[in-house]
């Protein structure tokens, strides 16, 4: 039973985790799309050919948030075993 417990309390953890990195991937692209995206269109800035809100809010961002959950994943997350052993 002390497994079980000890199971709920890890996924809970990184569940947290989870929720943390999802709010600041929407804080990350709420932020710079709404604040470089509320110009004029004549008034944008670009990078690679795009906008660079659009570059920032979706491109880099992406990327961001690809390294950043696979360093959270391989730092902070744990492998446990969802089969119940028999006990003999």
């Amino acid at each position: 039973m002390r497994e079980k417990e000890e199971q709920f309390k890890v996924a809970h953890r990184e569940a947290l985790i989870g929720v943390g990195l999802v709010i600041f991937n929407f804080i990350w692209w709420y932020g710079f799309a709404y604040g470089m995206g509320s110009k004029k269109p004549e008034e944008y800035t670009y990078v690679f050919g795009l906008p660079a809100w659009f570059f920032y809010s979706c491109v880099l961002g992406f990327i961001v948030m690809a390294i950043l959950v696979t360093v959270v994943v391989k730092k902070f997350f744990v492998e446990i075993p969802f089969e119940e052993e028999s006990e003999k």
